[in-house]
């Protein structure tokens, strides 16, 4: 298939700038800015799904609430994502259980599988749709890496019984993803991918639709905790008797002490010009999500148009690049040579946040202040049922919230600025060892 512009050309869509997710998304919603003081049971700050999910528990509860949103719905991490509904955690189960002990790991791979069939849940329950398919490829890009898949794939089958995960060898994986780039890996079919703007709308209209009163292009300039608590957001003012902080990797301006557990960094995507449906499929024949094993990960799949949708680098910085496209088409070269004549319609970039563990950091504050975040890519699943779990806290029910809560949360050293260069150079290591 030609080119519509020359390979190495892009559409104007860097950035910030619009997403394909956008461009695509089914629905539209708006809602208006906060005009006039508030009261409220519960103020959400954020509307990502973290927030969102929180805010619609709560209201099916019966609680009143506020949720008030600097943009728009889904503009951070939740509508910019690369759309997995990935099984368990970023951490492997065989070092949760060395790390936590065995009956802790097995609770945190249980709610994961909860946070899977919760959104699974909400989507039918909610009629939202969000191209939700089945199935996540992991592909190993280093020989050594493929035992390690294996063995852990065995350890779930035979310690937690998950019997979803199909090991391949390289011709196998090779007829999953039309990449010499790997050297085998497994099929999750129990995990999956969906578009996730829409899935964060479609979120933002049940609560909506509960009595939840949804409140964009607010910003939040002030947040004094208490009892009640007073969010300021420009001239007006939420009083609530607890607030949610859902900003996750935009948390620094509300920092109330413990943001520096958390780490934002930038990840970047791009959209293809469509492929046409022979082109498409014989990169990914069965639609499948892939990941690899890099520690600077890429991943892609298929959208419902026909192009490939590829994440691939990451920034440790408090501002995303101008231009992230020559940085992700390079990395889809990598491993899909073939593209080299396939013009690119978007690139766009988001912010999401880590953790030094790489599990959530969910807990609260004796203030009156819940809070979640820190996924760690992981955010589909995991964010949806931090959301849940906030609200069942709220309401009195601590247990499985403090699952989460108790988990340790070490902070990333250097403090609120140094954390930045050491996180920098941190990442130019890994990358350096994916390209050796």
């Amino acid at each position: 298939m030609g080119s519509r512009r020359r390979a190495g050309r892009y559409a104007q869509h860097d950035g910030a700038a619009p997403t394909w997710y956008e461009a695509s998304a089914r629905t539209n919603p708006t809602w208006p800015a906060l005009d006039g003081d508030a009261r409220a049971d519960v103020c959400v700050i954020g509307g990502g799904y973290t927030g969102l999910s929180c805010a619609l528990h709560l209201a099916e509860r019966g609680y009143s609430v506020v949720l008030l949103e600097a943009r728009r719905i889904g503009n951070g991490a939740s509508g910019r994502n690369g759309g997995q509904l990935g099984s368990g955690h970023r951490r492997d189960q065989s070092t949760l259980e060395r790390e936590v002990g065995e009956e802790r790991a097995r609770l945190l791979w249980s709610m994961a599988e909860e946070a899977k069939a919760l959104v699974r849940d909400l989507i039918a329950r909610h009629g939202i749709e969000c191209d939700l398919k089945p199935g996540i490829a992991i592909a190993a890009h280093r020989p050594r890496h493929v035992r390690a898949l294996v063995l852990e794939a065995e350890h779930l089958r035979a310690r937690y019984g998950y019997d979803q995960i199909e090991v391949l060898d390289r011709a196998a994986l090779r007829a999953e993803v039309d990449s010499g780039d790997f050297w085998g890996g497994l099929l999750d079919r129990g995990a999956g991918h969906l578009h996730p703007l829409d899935y964060a709308r479609g979120l933002a209209q049940a609560a909506a639709e509960a009595g939840v009163g949804i409140y964009e292009g607010t910003p939040v300039t002030g947040l004094a905790p208490g009892a009640p608590c007073k969010v300021q957001a420009g001239p007006h003012t939420v009083t609530a008797d607890a607030v949610v902080l859902a900003c996750n990797g935009y948390l620094d301006a509300l920092d109330p002490g413990f943001g520096h557990r958390v780490m934002p960094i930038n990840n970047f995507i791009l959209a293809t010009e469509p492929l046409g449906e022979e082109r498409a499929r014989a990169l990914i024949p069965n639609d499948v999500a892939v990941v690899d094993t890099r520690f600077v990960v890429n991943y892609f799949r298929l959208s419902r148009d026909g192009r490939l949708l590829f994440g691939g680098g990451e920034t440790a910085s408090s501002r995303l690049p101008a231009h992230p496209g020559p940085l992700v088409r390079r990395c889809m070269l990598r491993i899909f040579p073939q593209l080299a004549d396939v013009g690119v319609d978007h690139v766009w970039g988001g912010t999401l946040a880590i953790t030094r563990t790489r599990m959530p950091s969910i807990g609260r504050l004796e203030s009156g202040l819940y809070y979640g975040q820190g996924y760690s890519g992981h955010g589909v699943a995991l964010a949806t049922l931090g959301g849940a779990l906030i609200a069942e806290a709220i309401a009195g029910t601590l247990e499985r919230f403090d699952v989460f809560a108790r988990l340790p949360q070490p902070p990333f050293p250097g403090g609120r600025f140094l954390r930045w260069p050491t996180l920098a150079l941190a990442l130019a290591y890994g990358a350096l060892r994916d390209r050796l």
